[in-house]
């Protein structure tokens, strides 16, 4: 059995932690600075994480490889199947006309006014999307219709990347929550109950930062009463559900309540007229395509959430799972920081996960909406044409991130940042920020480095329920960076290659954000101690 090596460079501790770094700051260079496409970073930093991995932390080969490939498959199921589902889904809705019936509807019912447009859509319905599938599908789905009401490709990206951090942590009904559970020990309950008394101050900044970041701080003049009502609505709901209802429904029904509520409320009040933003005439008088209602638009987006809800909580992905142990790696490694537990590998193999769940509803869709087999075959070509470059993205930057945890430079990296005393308040959400930036999964955040923030919280004397919810608070900030999130967006808007210059638009409002979750932990910790449960 392997034993993972702590301090291999000069039995340093710092020293260590700095190399174990340089896979990530090499995909972060190639991205941020280089503006390489995302393939191009993830391919490199891979290939950084080998070299170190085997010839630093002394990792065998055969292991290194195993793990990187146990990686690599779990990207693409149940990952990536869940982004393909979604974007078959999105083409169906194009080919069928229902695209072009959303597009109709919101220039029909909501103010011409593309700030109005962008809370609506990337904040209210993207949350939507993410509760529902995740993993980059909103980032496609929601760039794509700003686009269609005037955004440029670039700034779409930008905002609904942004937006897309709300909702993160209680995606998929729950499920990064409940990993974060299972992996400390201590009750999911309490720790949903912490993350929604977090990430609501965030829901509630949101509308605000994004509209001063597209119009100044003129248009927060102009519209802060909307921007009040679907940040204000969507963290209440948000607070509410995770707090007294039920956790795993805090997405859908924030999502929903802040969508229904901000719709409500446009019915009644309506900004000034600003001609700057303003929807432009050859987008409100180009010809519309689709001959169906407006309201037909919302069909596929129904279709799937009551599907994906439904399968969720009849758990239907259970039946006919298999937990695959993965062949030479599963308990092949002892985790030296865990007292020498065995690392288990095990691939969690669902046929009907949440894909498939969204396959089903993207097939009810093509049936409800009078799409022939043969125009559903083009759909599916059409979808493989637009995903392949995403899929092997994420399955580099995820085979990355798992070679990065077997190895132990994960575990170098973290306890580094554990050992800072006091200083770990601000390094905290950092911890999720990085493993959410490589895996582009909150889940996978919260699997990796929950753990390790009860840990060091309990020797630093603070409260392990309060540092565990931030790792998943402070994960979902690296979503805004994660190539997996920024290559399934660009692969629907034409801007394949150009990874690099949305990571670098959102790499500030990333970091800025996770330095906020910073500064509302301490206060947590320190001022108001009686806000955590437990």
């Amino acid at each position: 059995m392997f034993q993972q090596l702590i301090t291999p460079v000069a039995g340093s501790l710092a020293l260590s932690t700095i190399v174990a770094i340089l896979p990530v700051a090499t995909v972060l260079l190639l991205l941020g600075v280089l503006r390489r496409a995302a393939w191009q970073a993830a391919l490199c930093g891979l290939i950084v994480g080998l070299i170190i991995a085997i010839a630093v932390w002394q990792m065998p080969v055969g292991l290194a490889l195993d793990a990187t490939a146990n990686g690599a498959v779990f990207a693409v199921w149940p990952v990536m199947w869940i982004v393909v589902a979604a974007l078959l889904l999105y083409n169906i809705s194009v080919v069928t006309g229902r695209f072009d019936a959303f597009r109709a509807w919101v220039l029909d019912y909501l103010p011409n006014d593309r700030r109005v447009v962008l809370v609506v859509l990337a904040f209210c319905f993207g949350a939507l999307l993410e509760g529902v599938a995740g993993f980059g599908t909103p980032i496609a789905i929601i760039g794509s219709l700003l686009i269609m009401v005037g955004f440029k490709p670039l700034d779409a990206l930008t905002f609904a990347l942004i937006f897309d951090t709300a909702p993160v942590a209680f995606g998929a009904l729950g499920v990064p929550i409940t990993v974060l559970g299972a992996v400390t020990g201590l009750p999911a309950l309490h720790l949903g109950q912490m993350v929604g008394r977090q990430l609501p101050v965030m829901a509630f900044i949101l509308p605000f930062y994004v509209t001063g970041l597209y119009g100044g701080w003129r248009s927060i003049k102009a519209l802060w009463p909307m921007l009040a009502v679907a940040g204000g609505s969507f963290a209440l709901f948000q607070a509410i559900t995770s707090n007294y209802i039920n956790y795993a429904l805090t997405d859908v029904l924030a999502s929903l309540g802040s969508l229904v509520v901000t719709l409500l409320f446009l019915q009644v009040w309506k900004p000034a007229y600003d001609e700057e933003f303003a929807i432009e005439a050859h987008v409100l008088d180009a010809e519309r395509t689709s001959t169906v209602s407006p309201w037909q638009g919302w069909l596929p987006w129904a279709i799937v959430s009551v599907v994906v809800i439904a399968w969720t909580l009849l758990n239907i992905a259970s039946i006919g799972q298999q937990a695959i142990h993965w062949p030479g790696l599963d308990k092949a490694i002892s985790i030296t920081l865990y007292n020498g537990k065995p690392y288990a590998a095990i691939w969690g193999f669902q046929p009907l996960a949440t894909g498939t769940a969204i396959l089903v509803a993207a097939v009810i869709t093509a049936l409800v909406t009078g799409l022939s087999p043969a125009g559903f075959v083009r759909c599916i070509g059409m979808t493989i044409r637009q995903i392949w470059v995403a899929v092997v993205t994420v399955m580099l930057i995820v085979g990355l991130a798992y070679l990065m945890n077997y190895s132990g430079l994960a575990y170098s990296l973290g306890l580094g940042l554990a050992s800072t005393g006091h200083l770990f308040i601000l390094f905290s959400p950092f911890l999720g920020w990085i493993a959410v930036m490589l895996s582009g999964s909150d889940t996978s955040g919260n699997a990796l480095f929950g753990n390790l923030q009860t840990v060091a919280a309990r020797q630093l004397h603070l409260n392990p329920i309060l540092f565990a919810a931030t790792n998943s608070s402070g994960g979902v900030m690296g979503k805004m960076i994660s190539p997996q999130n920024i290559a399934t967006g660009v692969s629907v808007v034409g801007m394949v290659g150009q990874e690099g210059k949305v990571f670098a638009r959102t790499f500030i409002h990333s970091v800025v954000f996770t330095v906020l979750i910073a500064i509302l932990v301490a206060v947590q910790q320190y001022l108001i101690p009686g806000i955590i449960p437990g």
